[in-house]
């Protein structure tokens, strides 16, 4: 996927992604991150921002009017938002993820993804992906969702539950993960809308951070779907991972995971410089950016970053030329890049003490959004049992 439009394909205009203009947009969104944690709800005016700016249709393909944007230039606006609110820049990461996807021209019925692809250039059309259940958990480690689409005289009726719904009150689709009451039953996504009758969603999202995710519950109770938003179903057996699969889903989650926590770490990085350079003990009389062994930690908080940098943007390099990294490969992007960006913030830690941990400074808030990295799928455990299955098998050994 090419990172910049040809000129004989642009859209009438595009979006400004120099680093003047995403500094521009981190610190505009920055503003309200504070408000976001407080009291928690949807960034409806951070998304208002990037309606403004044009960056929701970012992945939209050119001639639908998008900007046809590959991992590079997608993951900088990520990454630029998460800096500013990542509870955004989370949400914003499944609609492009899901207007990058290649089977949504093979699978769907193409008028229907052309309507949600030009709403997504208009500055709407934000799209999630409901999938974790109370029983089930998340379905990457196997098992049938509990959520059943009933056949009916006008098409499908959805009854369920899900949790850990990313954005659920202030998305435009809904698209759930459910099995069908065939027999045998078929597996995949149903595209609703939220002010479809029967559906309830319960404010518990209280989490220890990225509290503007607002990852409530939602509750189908004989939600009616349309035959022609029952957009891709399959046996179940079809969705098991194969050989030779397009694997841009999985390599869209981990690098986007890992650049959004990235984006974190970088916010506390920069306060925590000007913390340091304006705070002069009585007892030192210069700053303590000044003290070695102050310069020594801020040291491995950059050689940390750095790490992440070239990991993430060399992968998406190698993407966007049609030579992603393996499976296992981006996985341990991720899983690295979100360990760095815990570290690079539990050192900003050490070096305040105190006023580190204080709510009236951010960087007690920018510690518990990057701890959220650890909970995304894939989970540390299966990321290292796959890396070390690839490992073993590369090497002659576990077969």
């Amino acid at each position: 996927m090419a990172t910049h439009p040809l000129a004989s394909d642009q859209p009438d205009s595009l979006p400004d992604l120099s680093e003047v203009a995403l500094d521009r947009l981190t610190r505009e969104l920055a503003h309200r991150a504070e408000s976001y944690d407080r009291n928690p709800r949807f960034p409806r005016e951070n998304f208002d921002i990037l309606a403004r700016e044009g960056l929701i249709g970012l992945t939209v393909e050119r001639r639908l009017g998008g900007a046809g944007a590959g991992f590079v230039d997608a993951l900088r606006v990520l990454g630029a938002v998460a800096k500013g609110e990542p509870s955004t820049a989370l949400i914003l990461f499944m609609t492009y993820a899901f207007h990058a996807a290649p089977e949504k021209g093979r699978r769907w019925d193409r008028a229907l993804y052309e309507r949600l692809a030009r709403e997504a250039v208009a500055g709407k059309g934000l799209v999630g992906t409901f999938r974790v259940e109370p029983e089930l958990g998340t379905p990457v480690r196997g098992g049938l969702p509990a959520t059943v689409a009933r056949r009916s005289e006008d098409g499908w009726r959805l009854s369920g539950e899900k949790i850990y719904s990313t954005g659920s009150t202030g998305l435009d689709w809904f698209a759930v993960w459910a099995k069908t009451d065939e027999m045998p039953a078929r597996l995949g996504l149903f595209l609703v809308r939220p002010d479809a009758d029967g559906i309830t969603i319960e404010p518990e999202w209280d989490h220890l951070g990225m509290r503007a995710t607002v990852s409530h519950k939602v509750i189908f109770a004989d939600t009616p779907v349309p035959p022609a938003l029952a957009v891709d179903l399959r046996a179940p057996e079809e969705w098991a991972p194969r050989p030779g699969d397009d694997t841009s889903a999985l390599l869209w989650n981990a690098l986007a995971i890992a650049t959004i926590y990235d984006g974190v770490a970088r916010a506390a990085r920069d306060w925590l410089a000007g913390y340091l350079n304006a705070r002069a003990p009585a007892n030192l009389g210069a700053p303590l950016a000044t003290l070695p062994r102050v310069q020594e930690k801020f040291g491995e908080i950059e050689a940390l970053l750095l790490t992440n940098h070239t990991l993430i943007e060399s992968a998406a390099r190698a993407a966007d030329t049609g030579l992603p990294p393996p499976a296992h490969q981006a996985n341990l992007i991720k899983h690295i890049a979100n360990a760095n960006a815990i570290r690079a913030v539990e050192i900003g830690l050490e070096l305040t003490g105190n006023p580190g941990i204080s709510r009236n400074n951010p960087l007690e808030r920018h510690y518990r959004d990057v701890l959220c990295s650890r909970i995304h799928s894939p989970q540390a455990d299966t990321v290292l049992v796959g890396a070390g299955k690839a490992g073993l098998n590369a090497a002659g050994i576990g077969r």
